[in-house]
């Protein structure tokens, strides 16, 4: 807080009068903030709350004249120390040779008002979240007052007290008033603890609440009477977690990434399974989930990911191409899937091989056929002129995205990116026979086919 340093002792001696005995405030209930700088040429609040507070003021004293001494006064520097307790703030003020101690008095709110502002709060992630950065956004003190608790004074809730024995605000409480407005400028829990909570207190029991309401979240019951978690009414929403994150206990230090997946478990049990599920499958996708769940991790902890573009959404009839190649499933599995995919065995198989040379891209050129445009086009044909030296290039016919060479057995395809995938034919059918290049030549001489 620019220019503002609480104490223990300043040189006014406020600690002196703080109060003792029964009407002493708590720990943390009492608030001392060295004197501040003179305000030559600035105003004394520039936020909506501070401003709010020094219209309470001034449209409750009956002088104006009082007003703009006590505002001279603010701005020379004559207010001392400022403390702030629980229904009271506290200051000298110098006036000429004399001091006089200033005090200005506000109401507390009960116990009750206090418990229906911690509720409200809770119930809105972006009110703690703008208390903890020093704010009073007009929406927190609008639901405070729709809960019935007025946080900011009104006409005629600044009380003045002085030593000059003055009965309305004089110059030394306005002065006091005025000071504090550059205070809460900075910092709107002063505001709080005036009326009743100090920072600390106040954190305390929006902690306590919080972790509270995660735990009357409880289990719902299902149709066989068993408890399940609902997904919807477990934890708390993320929004508010992370409101919360300067006042929640820290979090552990993340654990290391797995050097592999954990090993899927073994449904292989003597009880049978229900109607319908079947166990193999289900260790099949347990295993894949796992595996998926490693490589997202690991590309998550890798430098740069937030850099990097959110990976595609695959389809169903892709991802049973994808669960295909990564886990190699037993035939029937595979038979299983072929058919959920709607496509025969034969051309599961060629898809497979399509997904382990490019993934997306090449099972896209390997089942879905797309005629290039004028350019794209041209810049096809330039390729393949440029892609053989004279009488080296094997005669292609040139059909949509594919230059076939039927005699020899192989045929290219350009992708929608630009890039050259081989095939060549097996029992009768066109299949991926290697990586995509951006050379034609090169890629015509890809190897054959991947092991199935």
């Amino acid at each position: 807080m620019s220019g503002m340093h609480e104490s223990d002792h300043d040189e006014y001696g406020i600690d002196a009068y703080a109060g003792d005995g029964e009407d002493a405030p708590g720990p943390g209930q009492e608030r001392t903030f060295a004197a501040l700088p003179p305000a030559q040429g600035r105003g004394f609040a520039t936020t909506w709350w501070g401003r709010a507070w020094l219209k309470a003021l001034e449209d409750t004293a009956l002088d104006g004249q009082q007003l703009k001494k006590g505002r001279k006064f603010a701005r020379e520097g004559r207010v001392g120390a400022v403390s702030v307790r629980p229904g009271r703030i506290t200051a000298l003020v110098r006036d000429g040779d004399s001091t006089y101690r200033s005090d200005v008095l506000l109401q507390e709110l009960g116990g009750a008002a206090w418990e229906q502002f911690l509720g409200m709060a809770v119930e809105r992630a972006g009110h703690i979240a703008a208390l903890l950065d020093r704010e009073m956004p007009p929406h927190l003190v609008e639901d405070a007052a729709a809960a019935g608790v007025e946080l900011l004074p009104g006409i005629g809730d600044l009380d003045p007290e002085c030593t000059c024995e003055a009965w309305d605000h004089c110059p030394h409480t306005a002065a006091l008033c005025y000071q504090v407005a550059r205070l809460l400028d900075q910092d709107p829990f002063v505001l709080l603890l005036m009326r009743g909570r100090g920072e600390r207190r106040l954190l305390d029991e929006l902690q306590i609440r919080i972790a509270t309401r995660a735990e009357e979240h409880g289990p719902v019951a299902a149709e066989d009477g068993r408890a399940v978690p609902d997904a919807t009414e477990a934890g708390v929403p993320a929004d508010e977690a992370f409101a919360a994150r300067d006042i929640l206990p820290p979090l552990p230090a993340l654990p290391p990434l797995p050097d592999a997946p954990g090993p899927a478990p073994s449904l292989d049990t003597e009880t049978e399974p229900r109607a319908g599920v079947d166990p193999a499958a289900l260790e099949l996708l347990a295993a894949d989930s796992a595996a998926r769940a490693h490589r997202m991790l690991a590309e998550a902890l890798a430098p740069g990911h937030g850099q990097q573009p959110p990976p595609s959404v695959l389809t169903p009839r892709q991802d049973a191409v994808r669960l295909a190649a990564e886990n190699r499933p037993a035939p029937w599995i595979a038979k299983r899937l072929a058919a959920g995919s709607q496509r025969r065995p034969a051309e599961l198989d060629a898809a497979v091989r399509a997904w382990r040379y490019g993934g997306v891209a090449a099972l896209t050129v390997l089942e879905e056929e797309w005629t290039p445009g004028p350019e794209a086009l041209a810049r096809a044909r330039a390729r393949i002129a440029a892609a053989w030296e004279e009488g080296e290039r094997p005669p292609l016919r040139e059909s949509g995205n594919r230059w076939t060479a039927a005699d020899d057995g192989v045929q290219l395809r350009y992708g929608p990116d630009g890039r050259w995938w081989p095939f060549r034919t097996e029992d009768g059918r066109w299949v991926p026979a290697g990586p995509a290049d951006d050379d034609p030549a090169a890629a015509l001489g890809a190897p054959g086919p991947a092991d199935g």
